[in-house]
């Protein structure tokens, strides 16, 4: 129980704290051996201080080096001895601890990668479409970095500091403890004014900083994708507008959060500036010297410790700005870990399709719970049909093929394959039984052979061809310097119709009973796209087919039309019932110059 209330309270409090969990003992271990180890790296500084006194405390009594006592040569011997065995103890100290850190990172990252991975695999399919590519790779690639940064380097080095503070204000008060507070003073000033400056930033700055980084991220991403696009049309005023305004918001976002600092910034350094702890030490030396309070001898320990002292502090001041940094990026790691996934079933709540058969049973969805798109659509895509929903863009044609994907859930009602519920069916099974091929094309950086075989890794030569035949893409495939070996990206540059032809294959090739096809052929060549369709229809004969169709003549041949208006379907029919009703179907068929287009044919 009290495990549970400190993960609770880490979650709460500190996402740092949370991620790094698993590797908490070893940063711990590290930070202590740094913290020893910047300690013995000091003692030849007392060791210097210490011969000095002792050479000139005896000049001070009339006797030379040369003929010093035994007892004192030895002891000469002795600080210098254990100061070089200290200097290097400590060095080893210090490596061993940054060893082990970067060994402790390494086994963080491996986890929040492999973690990330996992959790993506299992989060719904529409969870990518609302998210940014560069939002995500923000996340997996910078943020991760980010923390790279907090393990790997942080802790030691606050080991190392804290450490040489830590045994430099203990030597000095052991010392003289008045000297020591007087010598000291400018430390606590410093702090003062830095927490006066850092109390500046509000978590809104904050928000606003870390949002204007998200903001050039996803800029970049989108202005890179679109440079062809940007260069073939001329639009490069409009095309950089985004870039420049992530650009701009930045700007003012880092001037917002950096202003308040600058000045109390710059003020607190020269306040502990090692000539000014100098300064410091020797007016508060000879004052103490005068009174005799204490000996000159005794001002040289803290002439050559405190100005040291400064180096660590102020580091340690610009380590804030890294934590900072590193709990935004702990912030975004830990929501994406925390991302919902798909519900994971267990062995009694599995079920099994008992067929092809599918069905929407009143299924309604709404995006973010209040943006209705589908409402009350009910339908039964039987084996071996064709089944095409069309309607006007923005009508829900895609949302329905995404539920059927799973992409999401559907808010009300079912959809059942085979009569189980598809939430309680395997993601793998399901994917066994459904293929889809959607208007945005994703292929791998690998060969075509590998891009095709995705969803059957063992699939024959003869196989994959077969795959690449059906959609039409052999032929070019053979074109290609490499072949089916030609790797995507390289030598193998296909326009957006031969991608869409490869991802048909690839398809084809998984042989699933039911394929969605979202604008499958959108991005087809017009001397290719009646291959496809002809191909496709063959694939349909012994399976179940449901088209997303913009273009109502490339699916007239279909056993139902189901016409899709504000999400609700307004009527459903065969191609010829439809035109006959003289509704929406009808109308829409009419404005598109279908009709002419058929009678022309016809008369051909």
């Amino acid at each position: 129980m009290s495990d549970e209330v400190t993960v609770s309270r880490e979650k709460q409090s500190n996402p740092i704290r949370r991620l790094l969990r698993p590797i908490r003992g070893w940063l711990v271990v590290a930070v202590m051996m740094a913290a020893a180890g910047a300690m013995l790296t000091l003692v030849p500084l007392a060791g210097i201080a210490h011969i000095a006194t002792l050479m000139l405390g005896g000049s001070e009594v009339g006797t030379s080096t040369a003929y010093m006592e035994a007892s004192v040569r030895g002891e000469l011997w002795w600080t210098a001895i254990i100061s070089l065995v200290c200097l290097f103890l400590g060095l080893a100290l210090v490596t061993l601890s940054e060893f082990l850190v970067h060994l402790a990172d390494n086994r963080l990252t491996r986890h929040l990668r492999q973690s990330l991975a996992k959790r993506l695999a299992q989060v719904p399919l529409g969870w990518f479409t609302t998210r940014a590519s560069g939002e995500v790779k923000q996340v997996i690639q910078d943020d991760i970095g980010a923390l790279h940064e907090l393990t790997a380097h942080y802790y030691t080095t606050l080991g190392r500091c804290a450490g040489a503070i830590g045994i430099s204000v203990l030597y000095l008060f052991l010392l003289d403890w008045r000297m020591a507070i007087l010598s000291l003073l400018p430390f606590p000033f410093y702090y003062l004014i830095f927490g006066s400056a850092k109390k500046s930033i509000s978590e809104e700055r904050m928000r606003d900083f870390v949002a204007g980084q998200t903001m050039i991220n996803n800029a970049v991403v989108e202005f890179i994708n679109g440079i062809p696009v940007v260069k073939a049309f001329g639009a490069s005023g409009k095309a950089h507008s985004r870039y420049r305004e992530a650009v701009d918001e930045f700007l003012r976002a880092f001037l917002n959060f950096t202003q308040p600092l600058v000045a109390p910034l710059a003020n607190a350094n020269a306040l502990i500036a090692p000539v000014t702890v100098l300064g410091m030490v020797l007016m508060s030396g000879t004052l103490f010297v005068l009174l005799g309070w204490i000996d000159p001898l005794t001002v040289l320990p803290f002439a050559l410790v405190a100005p040291g002292i400064s180096a660590p502090l102020m580091l340690l001041g610009f380590l804030e700005h890294g934590v900072a940094n590193a709990t935004g990026a702990a912030q975004r790691v830990q929501a994406l870990l925390e991302t919902p996934t798909l519900e994971q079933l267990s062995p009694e709540e599995r079920q099994h399709p008992a067929s092809t058969e599918v069905r929407f049973e009143e299924v309604g969805y709404a995006y973010d719970g209040q943006n209705r798109v589908i409402s009350n659509v009910s339908f039964t895509l039987e084996p071996g049909t064709v089944t095409a929903v069309v309607g006007a863009s923005g009508a829900g044609k895609s949302t329905l093929a995404r539920l059927l994907l799973r992409f999401f859930d559907p808010s009300e009602g079912r959809i059942t394959l085979g009569g189980a519920d598809m939430r309680h069916i395997e993601s793998l099974e399901l994917y066994r039984h459904i293929g889809f091929v959607l208007q945005e094309v994703r292929l791998i950086h690998a060969s075509l052979r590998e891009n095709i075989a995705l969803g059957r890794p063992s699939a024959s030569e003869e196989e994959i061809e077969a795959a690449a035949r059906a959609a039409n893409i052999h032929e070019r495939i053979l074109e290609l310097p490499r072949g089916y070996d030609s790797v995507i990206g390289e030598d193998a540059l296909l326009s957006g119709g031969e991608e869409q032809r490869v991802s048909i294959a690839r398809a084809v090739l998984l042989d699933p009973p039911l394929l969605v096809l979202d604008e499958a052929t959108a991005a087809a060549d017009a001397e290719s796209e009646a291959a496809v369709q002809e191909a496709l229809s063959r694939f349909a004969r012994r399976r179940t087919l449901m088209v997303i169709a913009h273009r109502l003549d490339t699916v007239m041949h279909a056993d139902r039309i189901i016409v899709i208006e504000d999400g609700s379907i307004l009527e459903q029919g065969d191609h010829a019932g439809l035109l006959a009703r003289n509704g929406r179907y009808a109308q829409l068929w009419r404005s598109g110059g279908y009709e002419s287009r058929e009678q022309q044919a016809v008369q051909a």
